[in-house]
């Protein structure tokens, strides 16, 4: 699933693009960037890229009453850049309600300075930003071009801690000629946890799915948005991009588990068997939840970890007993590619700050278990045997602040009911964030995952007991999720 990102560039207040990075060569598209921003928002994006190119040529910014009016009139998660020199200026991007800045310039003229705000703000707030013309590095507005290489100029930054990279091929943008994909796709192989986000030469549809097949990570593009160029229907089902079918499996002593309301568990067969199986069936992800608490269950759950990436081709998330980034490092290395955290978030929420800082967010999964009562939703831990006096909204809110890729919310009062999702809970949380939702607790029939889908406005559906004992088979609900018209991968 790559991640869509639509741009826009600000002169004079206007929504315009350039070519190549000609300020002579600009076209101007509205002379309102905030209902450009609603529309944008309307079709279904949850991200914007907000570029300042007043302040590019400035050295300062200049437009942070646009950016304020565009975060103040939609939800839309923003990361702004163009003309950052200063420390001042990243305050004023966040204050004005920026959730990332890009940062170019300063990070090749003053690298110690760059590091410094990477380590006060965090890998998650800071993006790199990477433009390139013909291999080397150019600053101040693609005005200037610089004798520092590419690769050279990456792999010192993700040494020092840069999860996020903007890279932006400057011969390309603008041009609708196409993106520069082996260049992309060269950056992954080298350094295939980075979050890349590729920009410039986006002419089509097609260019954006060609830089999904490569592993792309994320897109911005700008031209062929506003020319008509790029058929958001094909990417959006009327809001969201492709729904994903996960099936959840719950491990205990090397067997899987399954329980109502989080308790009174039964065996549902072996993991590894069962993992491959729902690969072999077209399942879009799988999870895996440790609930076994010794040490000794620790390590026998990484073995099968390992075991089970040997045998699947579909993305991997793991979660329980995760404490530490050590945590982390081993089950990435056993063959993870996401990480869930629950308990140990709550109780340390720095937690979700380190995983991202080091490993990107595409790689912190959140999950929140929570129990609706007494008129409100409430944050347990523990495997839902503790409550705490957290709330699932301004907890979901603190989650994706602080860097999470995505939030698995588990309706702890629908779980394994088989009565439907926690439909409203689940609208609620995608209009207040902006990051993916995995939908938990309450999947009996397949007019269920339609339900979540339209009515819930999840990103995905997880779902575990209706899948390991055979009461719905996977490919036979996306063929009915495909006749409902929503947007699966079949």
């Amino acid at each position: 699933m790559i991640e869509l990102i639509p741009a826009i560039d600000i002169i004079n207040g206007q929504c315009v693009r350039l070519t190549c990075g000609d300020y002579d060569a600009q076209t101007v598209y509205s002379k309102n960037p905030t209902d450009v921003a609603k529309h944008i928002e309307s079709l279904g994006f949850k991200r914007l890229h907000v570029v300042d190119l007043d302040g590019a040529k400035s050295h300062h910014i200049v437009n942070e009453h646009v950016l304020k009016d565009i975060t103040s009139q939609t939800r839309l998660k923003v990361d702004f850049g163009g003309g950052i020199k200063t420390q001042e200026d990243i305050e004023k991007a966040f204050a004005a309600g920026a959730s990332m800045v890009t940062i170019g310039s300063v990070a090749v003229t003053q690298p110690e300075l760059f590091v410094e705000w990477l380590n006060h703000y965090g890998a998650h707030r800071i993006i790199l930003g990477a433009d390139v013309r013909y291999g080397k590095i150019s600053v101040n507005g693609w005005k200037q071009d610089s004798e520092i290489d590419l690769f050279a100029f990456l792999e010192q930054y993700i040494n020092q801690g840069v999860t996020q990279v903007l890279c932006t091929d400057i011969s390309k943008d603008g041009t609708l000629s196409g993106p520069a994909i082996e260049l992309y796709a060269d950056i992954m192989k080298r350094h295939p946890t980075l979050h890349l986000i590729a920009s410039g030469g986006v002419s089509s549809t097609a260019d954006i799915h060609n830089l999904a097949k490569a592993g792309i990570p994320s897109v911005v593009f700008g031209k062929a948005f506003y020319e008509g160029r790029i058929d958001t229907h094909s990417l959006f089902i009327p809001k969201g991009i492709t729904k994903r079918i996960i099936p959840c499996l719950d491990v205990k002593d090397g067997k899987t588990v399954k329980g109502t309301n989080f308790v009174n568990l039964r065996d549902a067969g072996d993991p590894v068997e069962l993992g491959k199986s729902y690969s072999l069936a077209g399942a879009d992800e799988l999870v895996f939840l440790d609930i076994t608490a010794s040490a000794e269950g620790r390590n026998t759950f990484t073995e099968m970890v390992t075991r089970v990436a040997s045998e699947i081709n579909i993305p991997f998330t793991v979660g329980g007993g995760i404490n530490t980034i050590d945590d982390v490092e081993r089950l990435l290395y056993a063959g993870a590619d996401k990480v869930s955290v629950n308990s140990a978030a709550i109780k340390n929420p720095q937690l979700i700050n380190d995983i991202t800082g080091k490993f990107g967010s595409q790689v912190c999964v959140c999950a929140i278990d929570a129990k609706y009562e007494e008129g409100q939703w409430n944050c347990y831990i523990k495997g839902g045997r503790e409550r705490t006096s957290i709330t699932l909204y301004d907890w979901a809110r603190e989650v994706e602040y602080r860097g999470a890729g995505e939030i698995l919310f588990t309706s702890m009062n629908h779980d394994g009911v088989k009565d439907g999702f926690a439909i409203n809970a689940l609208s609620h949380l995608s209009e207040i964030l902006s990051i993916p939702i995995i939908a938990s607790g309450g999947a009996g029939r397949p007019e269920h995952f339609s339900d979540v889908f339209k009515r819930g406005k999840a990103d995905a559906a997880l779902a575990a007991s209706v899948f390991h004992f055979g009461e719905i088979c996977i490919p036979e609900l996306k063929q009915y999720l495909n006749g409902q018209h929503i947007n699966v991968r079949l």
